[in-house]
């Protein structure tokens, strides 16, 4: 089973000189290394991928609406869940198909919570998370990806509003950094 299914995230592993790949078609997390594959995480239907400055891979899970832990090399256990893991839902402590995620020097982990139009921040050990972008219907609409810069400013790609979104840290709106509005009228129309 060498063939990826609809790939959704890649990471690159500088410790081992490898890329670990999401492929949810396949419901598994791969690594490839010198042309060889290897299953690292069955029976998962990964979106996103993170690795911390310790060498943990995080990885979401887009039906369980959860983020998980692993340690590198004991993949062959259940990881530890780290954001969600409490149903499927729309409060602080639960998540409504998560996709991206990033991991910040803190371990904090963010969490693009795609049908809950919201970006999450969990720090370590946090028993529920933030909202720290989104949340309102008339802000974001199927978060993907997600970057947090130095200065904690978090960078959004707001896939259906066909836009990129800068969230300030201790803002409670955002800013169009790439796209806008006006565009997506005008394509609207012309496929009208």
């Amino acid at each position: 089973m060498d063939q990826l299914y609809g790939p959704t995230d890649i990471i690159v592993d500088q410790q081992n000189h490898s890329i670990i790949i999401a492929d949810p078609g396949n419901r598994r997390v791969v690594r490839w290394l010198n042309q060889k594959r290897e299953t690292l995480i069955k029976n998962i239907d990964c979106r996103g991928l993170a690795m911390d400055k310790h060498g943990f891979l995080y990885v979401s899970d887009w039906w369980k609406d959860e983020v998980r832990r692993w340690k590198f090399g004991e993949y062959d256990n259940e990881g530890i869940v780290v954001v969600g893991g409490n149903g499927h839902g729309d409060q602080l402590n639960q998540l409504n198909y998560p996709t991206f995620i990033f991991v910040d020097e803190d371990q904090s982990v963010y969490v693009s919570d795609y049908n809950n139009r919201r970006v999450m921040k969990w720090r370590k050990g946090a028993k529920e998370g933030k909202v720290v972008a989104g949340g309102n219907l008339n802000e974001l609409s199927r978060p993907e990806g997600i970057v947090v810069d130095h200065l904690g400013q978090i960078y959004v790609a707001d896939s259906k509003n066909h836009r990129v979104m800068r969230w300030c840290e201790g803002k409670e709106e955002g800013e169009i950094v790439v796209g806008a509005a006006f565009f997506m009228k005008l394509a609207h129309i012309e496929i009208l």
